[in-house]
């Protein structure tokens, strides 16, 4: 196995769409430059927060081509490269590697493909040959396929699968991964302080769209092993990220990230925008860490 390069927040980043629905390009380019400014390390580009299935794969390269082009070495870049058909994933991988990329993340095989064990081995063995780290990813409620700690085990004896994202929101589950020894990271908004306790290597963070600097504080205290100050900064934060956690995940990381200065416009169709009586209460979410990120 390859040596673990994403630790911290890894923020899974919106992407912008102007009036047109289509994505704004120079609108992503102020937003990376307002997360590094944060202290943001580390990106996911085209990522299921940055509406990755709903992007067209020439869309989702525009995206990729751009944000490392911005980024320009200043923080690591992982990449979505998710799709049905594996040779379509090996050439967004491959796109991904020419960009620059540090790592892609990518799904098992989804709808209606192999749900055996040896049947998702032979697909990451065949995405290996892209020639960038794997994340694989657990999120079993959507996918139909869960990444147990046995099978994990058997990912990780390829050098190139390196971590698996875990996003099942079952905190046993996730503690069990981590018991494998092997790298895992929190994908669940509202497990952040619970996951990185229990000794999660990394986090893939969409709600950090909107708190930016608590989710980096989080993890440099949790890293320095500082579990009072991370339970402090957690008390800004939980509101919000308990609440998106519970539906409309993407609808409400947009709209919150709009209130808090990071906007990226609308999601695009068939997502639509968040209803009024739902911001209300994502706004009461907010109020707390609304303080803490204009400190």
């Amino acid at each position: 196995m390859s040596r673990f390069l994403f630790s911290g927040v890894n923020l899974a980043i919106t992407t912008p769409f102007d009036h047109q629905g289509k994505p704004d390009l120079d609108r992503l380019e102020t937003l990376l430059e307002q997360y590094l400014a944060a202290g943001v390390s580390s990106f996911v580009l085209s990522s299921g927060t940055g509406m990755h299935v709903y992007l067209t794969e020439k869309e989702s390269q525009s995206v990729i081509a751009r944000g490392a082009k911005v980024i320009n070495g200043r923080a690591k870049i992982i990449v979505q490269a998710s799709a049905l058909l594996t040779e379509d994933v090996l050439n967004r991988v491959r796109f991904a590697r020419d960009c620059g990329a540090d790592g892609v993340m990518v799904l098992p095989p989804f709808f209606e493909g192999p749900t055996d064990d040896e049947g998702i081995i032979d697909f990451y063995q065949e995405i290996a040959s892209g020639g960038l780290p794997i994340i694989g990813y657990n999120v079993p409620q959507a996918v139909g396929v869960a990444i147990t700690p046995d099978l994990l085990r058997k990912l990780c004896e390829m050098p190139e699968f390196i971590a698996v994202k875990d996003s099942s929101g079952d905190l046993a589950q996730q503690e069990a991964l981590i018991r494998t020894g092997l790298p895992v990271m929190n994908g669940a908004d509202a497990l952040v302080p619970y996951a990185l306790f229990a000794g999660a290597s990394g986090l893939i963070w969409g709600g950090a769209n909107f708190a930016p600097r608590a989710a980096v504080e989080i993890a440099r205290q949790a890293q320095a092993g500082n579990w009072s100050a991370v339970q402090e900064i957690w008390q800004f934060i939980a509101p919000a990220m308990s609440l998106i956690w519970q539906g409309d995940y993407v609808q409400s990381v947009y709209a919150a990230a709009e209130i808090l200065g990071y906007g990226a416009g609308q999601p695009r169709k068939p997502l639509a925008r968040l209803p009024q009586h739902k911001l209300a209460i994502l706004q009461a979410a907010l109020e707390p860490l609304q303080a803490y990120e204009k400190r």
